[in-house]
């Protein structure tokens, strides 16, 4: 295995974690490939404790060679910042991945810097919505994880600084609000809190930029009692869905000035995504209190069911497409991987992050229900695909499918299915899955790989979350250890081949006449990839951050008691930083109704203010 390792002469502290983890990895020939089988008698706090090595070794080698800067390169140890001082955007988006991990020292550490040297009286553009989701939501998460779970990582020090410094954050973020419509510009100055139109797309901001602020912004008014932030954040919400666009599918650009969207460029991969993600996890945050959320997920969903679910060719793979024209135009059989997180939240929508076989119990549980858990089982087993078909057992940036012409959709397969007619012939009647086995990995009759195409220009893996995160929510939800497997498969090939593995050289002694002692190797970071199909794979010289942010934080969950961190008490935002539920009330509650399209829907209503809850 040694020799699928471009190892780096660096000489390197003493890291017992990154020592482990170097001779684990040389064992890892010997422990058998998930083959689809059945496992028992897993250690799954061990594997757990593997991750959390991992982010040690990230961790200490960020603060050893970059610490304070807001983007590293691993490889290099050198990194730059985007203002002056920095943002914190690698400390404070990974603060609470350390929080949940127990690393007490280092928590007091960033939180020392945070303290000290972190400020946001900059004269400098920012994007609002990274900036919002990365340090705005890592603030408020390690405010809440750290008032609420006092035993994980308890530190010293004032218990509102997080609270301060977000706050402090969210009136300079404000000013991208400030638009004719409400839909907020792409940056802002943090200085002035001047609102800036993107450079290029003639001014337009990403649909999914304006639409995943709100979790953000809504939590804030809830801990500071300050009503504009909500009025602020709910009022793209009824911008967006004023537009009524077809079938609760929106274009991925929208003007700030008129509210307007620019182009039919319709797809759930980049610019589009976490609007949709945003929709139901909105619906939960505010203890499902807010419907008018819960039907807007539930038009998107019948729109994605419709107009960019088909199956390939061969195994019937179920998969997400895009209409680059407008739902008139062709389906293009591209798949991003930030299209992944989609399975997880179609399970979490449908059963509230309950466990499955608790959630089937309810009597509100129906047929369509049923069908939305096989909805979100099929496209999971296609992104674990994207993965198995590479070299590197790591998936690359875009995939691309090969289709019937024309393609098979989803109302070709299932007919009579409750996700597109609203009703079935039979109740009783399971929907079936239609795509063919992954497994056995030998079984060449399968011939599934031949289905998956990617392209030279997409080749490159840069440590995204999406696929775990729905990992992660399956495995909550159904309890299906399958997925637990497929993400501990995953996490080795993320040790295989993306660690930068360091050696320290011992010489002999010349006056002792003592012998050398043997080199050790150590595994001193991670990396991401320019390409996933050669091994070793090429580096890219290049750690975001959320690898320790989500990633990483993700394979923790994924291998924790379902009870860490609950769902059905939580809900993350799109940068894996989690927010408490909470009631309506005091001042806060749904300030918008839908307008009418004509067509039927559920009620459109909003509740009233409710005593404040916990």
């Amino acid at each position: 295995m040694s020799g699928n390792w471009a190892s780096s002469e660096i000489k390197t502290p003493e890291s017992k974690e990154g020592e482990e983890l170097w001779v684990w990895v040389q064992s890892l020939d010997k422990e058998p490939v998930y083959n689809g089988e059945e496992l028992k008698g897993i250690d799954w706090a061990a594997r757990r404790e593997k991750v959390r090595d991992a982010f040690i070794v990230s961790w200490d080698d960020y603060a050893k060679n970059g610490w304070g800067l807001d983007q590293y390169r691993p490889v290099a140890k050198d990194g730059k910042n985007m203002v002056e001082g920095g943002l914190g955007w690698i400390i404070v988006d990974a603060l609470d991945t350390m929080i949940m991990m127990n690393l007490t020292s280092r928590v007091q550490h960033a939180r020392d810097w945070i303290h000290h040297s972190l400020q946001y009286n900059q004269d400098h553009d920012v994007s609002t919505f990274e900036t919002t989701i990365r340090m705005l939501g890592g603030l408020l998460s390690a405010h809440y994880l750290s008032t609420t779970y006092t035993d994980l990582a308890p530190v010293s020090g004032d218990e509102d600084l997080y609270i301060e410094k977000a706050t402090d954050l969210a009136e300079r973020l404000s000013g991208a609000f400030e638009s004719n419509s409400g839909v907020p510009y792409a940056s802002v100055n943090l200085k002035t809190s001047q609102g800036i139109p993107a450079h290029s797309d003639n001014g337009a901001s990403s649909t999914a930029e304006a639409t995943t602020v709100q979790l953000e912004f809504k939590y804030l008014a809830k801990l500071t009692g300050e009503a504009e932030y909500w009025r602020m954040a709910e009022k793209v919400m009824d911008v967006v869905d004023g537009s009524k666009m077809e079938d609760g599918l929106v274009p991925i650009y929208i003007y700030p000035d008129t509210g307007k969207f620019r182009g039919k460029n319709i797809r759930l991969g980049s610019r589009g995504d976490s609007y949709y993600e945003y929709l139901i996890k909105q619906y939960l945050q505010t203890s499902e209190q807010e419907p008018v959320y819960k039907e807007m997920w539930d038009e998107a969903l019948i729109g994605i069911r419709k107009h960019l679910i088909a199956y390939t060719t061969r195994a019937q793979l179920m998969i997400l497409g895009e209409r680059p024209e407008g739902l008139e135009g062709k389906l293009s059989p591209k798949m991003d991987h930030l299209v992944c997180f989609l399975p997880g939240t179609i399970a979490l929508g449908a059963t509230g992050g309950m466990l499955l076989s608790q959630a089937k119990q309810s009597p509100n549980w129906s047929q369509r229900h049923d069908e939305e858990i096989l909805l979100a089982k099929e496209l999971m087993k296609t992104c674990w695909a994207t993965y198995l078909a590479t070299k590197t057992g790591l998936a690359a940036e875009i995939t691309y499918f090969k289709l019937d012409n024309p393609p098979v959709m989803m109302q070709d397969m299932y007919p009579e299915s409750t996700l597109l007619t609203g009703n079935r012939k039979s109740q009783q009647e399971d929907l079936p899955l239609k795509s063919k086995p992954l497994y056995p990995l030998d079984d060449k009759t399968l011939n599934w790989e031949n289905d998956l195409d990617i392209h030279m220009q997409d080749r490159h893996n840069l440590q995204r979350p999406e696929t775990l995160e729905s990992l992660f929510y399956m495995y909550r939800i159904t309890g299906d250890e399958t997925y637990r497997h497929w993400g501990w498969e995953m996490f080795k090939s993320f040790i295989r081949h993306t660690a930068i593995v360091g050696h320290d050289n011992h010489h002999s002694d010349p006056i002792s006449n003592k012998p050398a002692e043997p080199s050790r190797s150590r595994i001193i970071s991670f990396t991401s990839l320019n390409n996933v199909n050669v091994i070793p794979p090429t580096r890219r010289d290049n750690m975001e951050s959320f690898w320790m942010a989500e990633t990483l934080k993700y394979f923790y969950l994924l291998f924790s008691d379902r009870d860490f961190i609950p769902l059905e008490e939580n809900v993350f935002n799109t940068e894996a930083h989690p927010f408490p539920r909470f009631k309506l009330g005091g001042g806060l509650k749904t300030g918008w109704e839908r307008k009418s399209n004509g067509a039927e829907s559920v009620p459109e209503s909003a509740p009233q203010e409710q005593e404040q809850g916990p």
